[in-house]
This record gives C-alpha cells, sequence and structure tokens, in this order.
C-alpha cells in the first residue's frame, strides 16, 4: 500500500529564471480559458474526432486536450491569440492530459455493469499502452505547439514568452471516499496518481515547457502527489523547471474537497519552493479579494491569481457574466492592493478579457515579497 506521507521534504527552486526578474518588476499575465474559447469556434462532434478517432465508442467533445492532436490549427490559433493580447505565459493544452482522466473517455465505466471502480481498475489504465501513450503524445505536442507560438511572439515583439506545463486536478480524488459506507475506501493510491502524473510531466518537459504549473487544486492530496512526481522526475532525469501551484478555493476559503484553509494549504505546499503560489478558477474575482490577500500576507514568494469570469450564465456569449472591463477593473483591484504579480483568467476568459487586463494593470507596480 502507498505510504501518502513519504513525500520529499523540500523542492528546491531550478536556477535563476529569466521570468523571476521580470515579477520582480512588473505584473506578468497569463493567458485565459482554453475552453472556453475553443466553444467561441463551433466545432463538432467530428471535428475532435477526425479521422483518427472516428470510430471511438464515447462521445469526446469535452474532451478539449484531444483538440491538441486534431485540431492543432485551431489550439495554435488560440495561443497566438492569447499571446497577442499580450500574454507573458500561456498554457499548455493538457488540462486532463492523464491516463487516468483520458480513461472517462475511452474505457467502458466499470459501474455501468455492477462494477466500481477501484484501484484494480486504476492499474489496468496505469498499465494500458494506449492511454499512455495518448497521454504522452497529447501533453509533448500541446508543449510544443505553445514552444513555436510563445517563441514566434516573442521574437517577433522582443519580449520573452513563457511556457507554462498545465497539470491538472484529475477525476479521481485521493482525499475522499465515493462510498458512503466505506470512509477509507479510495478508488485510486496515491503511486497511481503520481504514476500517471510523472508522465505527465515527463511529456511537458520533452516539449520545451518552461515551468510547470499545478492548478486549480481543489484536492490537496492530488496536488502532493503531481508534487511528488514533480520532484522524482527532476531527480531522475537530472532537469529541473520552476514550478507553479494554483489552488481552486469555495466561498469559504477552502479547497474543494480536503477543504484546506488558505494559510493551511500553503503550509501544505511551501516546502516545494515554487515560484508562486496562487488561486485561480472557481469563484469570480469579487468574491476572491478576501482569500488571496490572506495567501498574499503569508507566502514568501511571487503571487498569482486567475478567477473565473464570474458565476456561470448559459444566456451569456461566454458562458460567464463578466465582460472584459469587469476582469480588468477587479484585476486592477488586486494591483492596487499590492496582492499580485501573476494575473489572468481561468473560466470565461477569452483573449478579450487577457487584453483588457494586461491594459489594465500596464504600469502597476507587482506585490512585494521577502524570499
Amino acid at each position: 500500500m502507498a505510504n501518502t506521507l513519504s513525500y520529499p521534504e523540500e523542492i528546491t527552486k531550478a536556477s535563476r529564471h529569466p521570468l523571476e526578474k521580470i515579477l520582480e518588476n512588473r505584473i506578468a499575465i497569463i493567458d485565459g480559458a482554453m475552453g472556453t474559447t475553443i466553444r467561441t469556434y463551433g466545432m463538432t462532434e467530428a471535428d475532435i474526432r477526425g479521422e483518427r478517432f472516428k470510430d471511438s465508442t464515447k462521445d469526446l467533445l469535452n474532451n478539449g486536450d484531444l483538440f491538441s492532436l486534431t485540431q492543432p490549427q485551431m489550439i495554435c490559433d488560440i495561443h497566438r491569440r492569447f499571446l497577442e493580447a499580450g500574454a507573458d505565459i500561456i498554457e499548455t493544452n493538457t488540462f486532463g492530459a492523464t491516463s487516468i482522466t483520458q480513461s472517462e473517455f475511452f474505457v467502458e465505466d466499470p459501474r455501468e455493469h455492477g462494477g466500481r471502480k477501484d484501484p484494480e481498475f486504476y492499474q489496468k489504465i496505469i498499465d494500458d499502452s494506449f492511454l499512455d501513450g495518448l497521454a504522452w503524445e497529447i501533453n509533448e505536442q500541446s508543449a510544443r505547439q505553445c514552444r513555436e507560438w510563445a517563441d514566434r511572439v516573442g521574437n517577433e515583439t522582443g519580449r520573452q514568452r513563457f511556457v507554462a506545463g498545465a497539470i491538472g486536478p484529475l477525476t479521481v480524488s485521493l482525499s475522499n471516499s465515493p462510498d458512503a459506507d466505506d470512509s477509507g475506501f479510495r478508488v485510486v493510491t496515491f503511486d497511481q496518481v503520481k504514476a500517471a502524473y510523472a508522465q505527465q510531466v515527463r511529456a511537458l518537459i520533452a516539449g520545451g515547457s518552461d515551468l510547470l504549473l499545478v492548478e486549480t487544486i481543489f484536492d490537496s492530496l492530488n496536488a502532493k502527489a503531481a508534487l511528488v512526481a514533480i520532484r522524482e522526475v527532476f531527480d531522475e532525469d537530472g532537469k529541473e523547471l520552476p514550478v507553479m501551484i494554483s489552488a481552486a478555493v469555495g466561498r469559504g476559503g477552502e479547497t474543494l474537497i480536503s477543504a484546506q484553509t488558505t494559510e493551511a494549504f500553503w503550509n501544505a505546499v511551501k516546502h516545494v519552493k515554487p515560484l508562486s503560489v496562487g488561486l485561480n478558477c472557481s469563484l469570480g474575482p469579487d468574491l476572491m479579494y478576501p482569500f488571496l490577500e490572506e495567501l498574499s500576507e503569508k507566502a514568501n514568494v511571487a503571487i498569482s491569481c486567475y478567477p473565473n469570469a464570474g458565476l456561470p450564465n448559459p444566456l451569456s456569449e461566454t458562458g460567464f457574466d463578466l465582460g472584459p472591463p469587469d476582469m480588468a477593473r477587479y484585476l486592477s483591484d488586486f494591483a492596487r492592493g499590492g496582492l499580485i504579480n501573476i494575473a489572468g483568467g481561468c473560466c470565461g476568459n477569452t483573449p478579450e478579457h487577457i487584453a483588457a487586463i494586461a491594459k489594465a494593470l500596464e504600469g502597476k507596480a507587482p506585490r512585494k515579497w521577502v524570499a
């Protein structure tokens, strides 16, 4: 059985990174929502399948990471638009690009036939050569697509741009049991989650990522597995990148599944010595301020913030309430409060939102911290 307490004491930062110097002098801009922007292109089930996945038996349209393989021109166009909007950091299209998450789209659910998902089921997922290869390809190709456009726009503008390898939260939880009658049951083990993340990390590095971003953390133990995987890959492969960490919190300021307060979350990850720690997704910027303020007071690293564009609204063009001027105003408030070093948007934020945020924050002083 996996020992979930066997994580390393410290992940040291890579040698001083160019982005670190930028963060000391100005607020850096991170891109917006890939999923939201994809929806504006009107893609269909046939578009995401292409020839390669035309015979898949499950619906794939919600598997946005797969577009990096079947519609690379669209994904590259989105990266270009975010870069031209002013993003210093663009994220790879890999939020769900692990074998575990991809299995939701390619493997029959045993629960449909009276079975259950459990560690035995997920060990087969980890050992599945198709899913392993697919996860690698999505991550490597997405990183290469980002790398190409970050370098192209960086060279054209004379301003270096950075690729963040996006590592999402998974569709399974190490913190909670799905069985009300067995609180000790987990569908997956720590080691299985760590193995899936290690594969993702290696592929993101192989594709040319500058940074690794463990984001939208609502289960702190899942994030811990990702951070242990990162450390082990660094040690085994002899290459190290800066790590960014970003949590999703609810209205009370706790991570959504593991229910850690903002301060407790920072205490759980500060040994990693990340380049930045922050909050994203879940809450709109109007609700995020007090939790961002608390994190800014406690953390001795750069602070990132990329909230949702308010609350979901199916009648809105983007599916969320806040437009570009709204997001620009709220992020400006964060900057005036001396709370942020990296700013952008999560769900509901298009390139137009990021352009408005970038313009509003131009010339505004970044948060100061003592490392």
